[in-house]
């Protein structure tokens, strides 16, 4: 248990970037996950509790003790990295609040790890995917569903949520779709004729209806689609096509940032479609494309 000051503390910055950050809920849960067991060691590694004010006197090697605390029980580098992210946001607002200094916590290094490349599928794979996707489905209409799915994530880089929130309004999208992303972001992404297509067949074929604010994809039953259910379909298709375990929904995003980037793309443009924050983000696809460069040098000349 933390003292009322600080739990006041975290619900207000919590508060704040819901509010004023457009935050997501599943990123204000992890946020406030990371900060109250920040709290929760800092209370009792200092032995009192005064509030707020017991940030204030957070040195360097409390930080470290903290740190040294959590890899002691099996947390790893990267999400010891976002924890300590999160602990800095939380102070650098506390700060600016209560009017104090916070350089120990906010000079404290951010643990080194090698961020995992995205694992896109190969141009091949994918096409071979979009034509036996279908192959899963029992009934005509749940075929034509599966296939607008995988159509969109990998013809405009959606992810699986962004594209399971597509409601009746978006029946008929036309050459570009308006997405509302992570953090309430909005994005426009061009719809290719492949995608337009497999939607509209779909919509056909679909048996309920699609007001214009409801979803668009529906379950057997007629609710919401799931994405277990697109998860699920994914396997078996991987399955029988012999891809890797790799090849999931969230693949096929990858897959329309690598195409795009090896087709002459440029980053920023490519960062707008994806609806990234960040340039940094992005240019992991640069990384995965110098690899696959790599490996084609090294088959054409091998080592002798």
């Amino acid at each position: 248990m933390i003292s009322p000051g600080l739990a006041d503390a975290l619900e207000g910055w919590l508060t704040h970037l819901g509010s004023l950050d457009n935050a997501s809920d599943a990123t204000v849960t992890a946020y406030r996950g990371d900060v109250l067991g920040f709290l929760e060691f800092i209370q009792g590694h200092l032995g009192h509790a005064t509030g707020t004010a017991i940030i204030a006197e957070i040195t360097l090697r409390d930080m470290r003790a903290w740190m040294a605390h959590e890899r002691g029980r099996g947390l790893g580098a990267r999400s010891l990295a976002r924890a300590l992210s999160s602990v800095k946001g939380f102070t650098r607002w506390l700060a600016s609040r209560d009017g104090f200094e916070p350089t120990a916590i906010l000079s404290a290094r951010s643990p080194k790890y090698r961020r995992k490349l995205p694992r896109p599928l190969s141009v091949d794979a994918a096409h071979a995917l979009l034509e036996t996707v279908e192959m899963q489905a029992r009934e005509p209409w749940v075929a034509a569903r599966d296939v607008a799915v995988v159509t969109l994530l990998w013809g405009c880089g959606l992810r699986i949520s962004e594209a399971l929130g597509l409601t009746g309004a978006q029946a008929d999208p036309g050459t570009a779709l308006r997405i509302v992303g992570k953090g309430g972001k909005e994005r426009v992404v061009p719809v290719l004729p492949a995608a337009r297509d497999a939607v509209r067949a779909y919509v056909c074929a679909c048996p309920f209806d699609l007001p214009t604010d409801a979803p668009l994809f529906r379950g057997v039953r007629g609710g919401k689609l799931n994405p277990r259910i697109v998860a699920k379909t994914m396997e078996q298709t991987r399955l029988q096509l012999g891809l890797p375990a790799s090849a999931t929904p969230h693949a096929l995003r990858h897959s329309f940032a690598t195409h795009l980037l090896g087709a002459g793309g440029d980053l920023r443009t490519i960062q707008e479609l994806l609806g990234h924050n960040s340039l940094s983000t992005t240019q992991a696809y640069t990384a995965v494309d110098t690899a696959r460069l790599m490996e084609v040098y090294e088959r054409a000349h091998p080592r002798g």
